[in-house]
């Protein structure tokens, strides 16, 4: 039984620095959509630096890198404020929206599979796991929504994003895309419960992929669940630091 106690803790903390100031709100904000976008893309092999990846995302074309990876950085960041604008309606979880963040990520990319069910069978490279043929995404994913809805709400907002995100992943619904949009769902679900998001580093993909296939091969959540739980408890330091906390206070 994974003990959330501590998580529980960090999150009270921040909240009683609640309402924060705009201009910490607003900088915490711009270095997360950077740091998001760089290491999500990173993970699925996106070889634009963090710096060049700022660069893209004011529009500024880089030197040697593919179109397809500038689009990537600017479509993830849509991505994010769509998330974003969903938090703010408070809607449950659907297929609808997880459509919508897919077309986002691959909008000028693969505009003919964007927000569309993969309609082809699939490998994930490297990985034991086998995703469901493509004649069940459909029930698969319903099924995904059913359990959401139902035992999903009753996990810790924590357990419940990381599971939202490994079930997704398990189904991989779309021919491209799924490692993107599953971390942007998790962190739908984790903003919804007053978490701050997080950004699992690039440094830590291989801990990451092989969490996952120990999670889709043998049904053991452990390994996953602990890697979300240190990048949660990660991501309230950037929090810490512009209200000029030292982690000893917290």
């Amino acid at each position: 039984m994974t003990d959330y106690a501590n998580l529980d803790k960090l999150k009270q903390k921040l909240d009683s620095f609640r309402p924060l100031p705009a201009e910490v709100v607003n900088n915490l904000h711009e270095d997360l959509v950077l740091r998001w976008t760089y290491h999500s893309n990173a993970i699925e092999g996106n070889t634009l630096t963090l710096k060049e990846t700022k660069v893209a995302l004011e529009g500024i074309t880089v030197g040697g890198k593919t179109m397809r990876e500038h689009f990537e950085a600017i479509n993830h960041r849509e991505a994010i404020y769509f998330v974003e604008d969903l938090v703010k309606k408070n809607e449950t979880l659907s297929e609808w929206q997880i459509k919508s963040i897919h077309q986002l990520i691959l909008k000028n990319i693969d505009d003919n599979n964007a927000g569309i069910y993969r309609k082809i069978n699939v490998l994930i490279s490297g990985a034991e796991h086998i995703p469901p043929d493509a004649l069940h995404v459909e029930s698969e994913m319903q099924g995904f929504i059913s359990w959401y809805q139902t035992q999903g709400l009753l996990l810790h907002p924590v357990e419940r994003a990381a599971r939202v995100h490994s079930d997704f992943v398990k189904i991989h619904p779309f021919t491209d895309g799924n490692g993107r949009t599953a971390r942007l769902l998790m962190n739908l679900e984790l903003i919804k419960a007053g978490f701050p998001p997080v950004v699992l580093p690039v440094e830590k993909r291989l801990d990451y992929y092989e969490a996952l296939d120990t999670a889709h091969t043998k049904g053991d959540y452990q390994p996953f669940l602990s890697l979300i739980i240190a990048v949660v408890e990660a991501g309230f330091n950037p929090y810490w630091h512009a209200l000029g906390i030292k982690n000893d206070e917290v």
